[in-house]
This record gives C-alpha cells, structure tokens and sequence, in this order.
C-alpha cells in the first residue's frame, strides 16, 4: 500500500499552505514532524479529500483520487479535538462507520467492535455515552471508530496532544505497538520531537509548507542536515550561537575551539547545542567557557531548566538532572563541550560539520 503526493499545492487567501509537496509513503507508519503552522493539518486534509489541492495529484495505492470525495476513499481520520456522537453508546460509535461497510454484517459487526474496544482498553465502557467519560477514554473512542474499519489509510493528526502525560505516555506505547508492521499507511502528525522519536518510524519533516527532509529519525536527530531539522527535533529547543572562523578555529562569545573541518577564513556560522549539552561549574577538558548570569531557574522535580544570558545579550538554556537551586542575577560560567556542537552556515542553515558523539536511539 502506498499513499503518493505528486507536486500538491495549496493556497488560502493569498497563502501558500503547501508548497510542491512531493512524498510517497509506504504501508506501515510515518511521523509527520513540524512546528505549529508548518501545514501538517492541511496536508492530512488533502490525503483525507476534505480539502482539494490547488495543483497536483494524491494517489493512494497507484490510483489517483484526487477528485474522489472523502466518502468514497479508503482512508479514516483521527484529529487532535477527539469527535464522537454525543448521543450514540460508545458502541454504536465504534459501530458506526462498520454499518456503512457491506463486508461487516451482523455478528461480524460485533466481533470487531468488541476486538477494538478491547486493543483500546475500553471494553468496559461500551455501554456508556461520551459525556460520562474522560477525555482520555473519549480519545480511545475516537481512535477506536477510526481502527474499526480496515482503511488504506489511517491519518492522526497530533491525537494525544491534549491528553495528560501520564495517558499520553500509555497511549503512545499502545499505538507504536498497535502499527507495527501495519499493512495499511499510517500516517501520524505531531509537533513533539520526543513523541517521533519514541515511535521511531521513518519521519517526514514538514516546516512552513514544505517538506524540509525525509528519513531515519534517529539519524537526523544525530546529524540534523540543515538548523531547521535540528531546531524541530529539539525539545527543549535548540540554543544558538554566533560564530566565525579564524586561523581554523571557530570564536564563540570570546572563546574558542577547532572547526571541525576546514572553513573559509572570515566565515560566519552558527552554533547548535541542545540544552542537555551545556553544564554548569564542571570544566571539562578543551570545553567552551561561557560566563553568564542566571536570569531563571525553572525546576520541574526531576529536571532543571537553567535560563542564562551570556555577553552579547544572548540567551542560553541549560537543561539540568535533578533538583538544583540557583540565584537569579548571580555570575556563573556555562560549559560546552566542542563535541555536542553543530556548525550551521549562517546562510541558508546548512550543516557544514560536527563533532557530536554518536547516539544510539536505536538500543
């Protein structure tokens, strides 16, 4: 099964939504990856014939479909806002779409309802309306009425975002196990770098309308091809630094360290370095040293997110383990080890080299 966008375009009042995306998706899941407004939603759309592209063509399976309604389309949507019918059993909601499908009949009907209900963790509640339950269990319905009825393809538009953590985590773990090796396409949208990174499906990254780069997440987490690319796979995002090449050395903020590769001398470049990165009091050897002073100290119990502003009224965050306690407006120096830096090109973003250890993702 393969789900195919040929050059599709769309455009809304005088903008460009989507802008010549070209993508074939194969059976099994994608993770559609990509910043608020980066057109995640519109593409879903499109695949999903709610919305009619202003050139190009959606193919699903060698067929173009292009201009076939979303009724007669092989394909179920999931959004973020989870939809049932106020007034209908949770049954009958999971039911709904199988009474429309001439293979389900009868006792087949509520074999599969029940099948679902039961892979959702909500078997119990089949008798009850939407309205006596949470949100979560509101969610599993949704996902359920759109699992009940084998499609080409199943679209998810960022389906756990308003759920609380803990739910989120749970659901999360039942989904990647529930798609795997899933004969259908599956395609699931989210703006949480970590959430594509735990499904660990081949991820399309999606920015301002175009697709910016395709692939193994886990590689281009490691060695992200362009700052855009790192900056959506980073949560907390990304901090960024000035730099310049010098007699084969990068200057950073009145510091320094070897350019990873030779540079044209004079050249302006930006440093990348994820939160997790930067430390505080512990000079590790050939590590950058950024005096700073602590502007806040956000702790989380298991975490702290230091807030530093170094010279140049440049800002620099610190993700630290455990609970530690600082003094907004006191001097400390941030370290930064060379090798955790990427070295983009201050023009167009491009990586031009890096010394960051290898992550494994995979283990």
């Amino acid at each position: 099964m393969t789900l195919k966008f040929d050059g599709v375009s769309v455009r809304q009042r005088g903008e460009t939504w989507l802008d010549d995306i070209r993508l074939e998706l194969s059976n099994g899941m994608t993770t559609l990856v990509g910043p608020l407004m980066a057109g995640k939603t519109t593409l879903m759309r499109v695949a999903a014939g709610l919305l009619t592209p202003d050139s190009g063509r959606v193919v699903i399976d060698g067929k173009d479909v292009t201009g076939i309604s979303v009724r007669k389309r092989s394909v179920a949507f999931v959004y973020q806002q989870f939809i049932n019918y106020p007034s209908l059993t949770i049954y009958e909601n999971i039911a709904s779409p199988l009474r429309l499908d001439p293979r389900f009949r009868g006792g087949a009907i509520d074999r599969r309802v029940r099948e679902v209900a039961e892979l959702m963790g909500i078997a119990e509640l089949l008798p009850r309306r939407p309205a006596e339950l949470s949100g979560g269990q509101q969610q599993r319905t949704a996902i359920a009425r759109a699992l009940a009825r084998p499609v080409d393809v199943l679209l998810l538009d960022e389906p756990l975002a308003n759920l609380d953590f803990k739910l989120r985590e749970q659901l999360r773990a039942d989904l990647k196990t529930m798609f795997t090796g899933s004969e259908g396409v599956v395609l699931y949208s989210t703006a949480d770098p970590n959430e594509a990174l735990t499904f660990a499906a081949p991820a399309v990254i999606l920015g301002e309308g175009r697709v910016q780069h395709t692939g193994d997440v886990a590689e281009m987490y490691a060695h992200p091809p362009t700052l855009a690319v790192a900056a959506t796979l980073s949560d907390p995002p990304l901090n960024l630094l000035p730099g310049v090449v010098r007699e084969g050395r990068i200057e950073c903020l009145g510091t320094s360290f070897p350019a990873p590769r030779a540079h044209a001398e004079g050249r302006n470049v930006v440093l990348g370095v994820r939160p997790h990165q930067v430390t505080i009091g512990r000079n590790g050897a050939g590590a950058l040293e950024l005096p700073a002073e602590i502007r806040l100290a956000e702790v989380t119990g298991s975490a702290t997110f230091l807030h530093l502003l170094l010279q140049g009224n440049r800002h620099l965050v610190a993700h630290l383990p455990g609970t530690q306690l600082f003094t907004p407006g006191e001097s400390t120096v941030a370290y930064v080890d060379p090798a955790h830096l990427f070295v983009f090109d201050d023009d167009g973003g491009r990586l031009l080299g890096t010394s960051a250890a290898e992550v494994d993702l995979h283990g």
